[in-house]
């Protein structure tokens, strides 16, 4: 399926931009699966990295996936919700209305 047959995963907050995660760990290979729609109807990105999930280290490699990726720096990531959960909701930390153009033509592209 096209991405734009899914809601955006990204929503915008006072403070940068919201992204719904679903999170495989262990995985053959670092990648941005899919992009998918949730059981309530919500937007989100699957994102497939090789780390386990102990000790922060698949949420390491999600932030760095995600940053080469979207060419952020990695401290303008943050897992505000499900650190330890495979369904996560990350803060991209960046001016809101740029950052949301920005990621929108990134999904165009996906």
């Amino acid at each position: 399926m096209t991405p734009a047959r899914h809601p955006a995963p990204f929503v915008a907050a006072q403070d940068g931009v919201r992204v719904r995660i679903r999170l495989v760990p262990k995985a053959s290979a670092n990648k941005i699966a899919a992009i998918e729609t949730d059981a309530d109807g919500s937007g989100l990105i699957k994102v497939m990295v090789t780390a386990v999930p102990e000790q922060g280290k698949a949420n390491a490699a999600l932030i760095k996936l995600l940053a080469g990726e979207w060419r952020l720096a990695k401290s303008t990531i943050l897992v505000i919700r499900g650190a330890t959960d495979r369904d996560k909701t990350l803060l991209v930390a960046q001016e809101t209305d740029t950052l949301m153009q920005q990621l929108h033509q990134w999904l165009e592209k996906f």
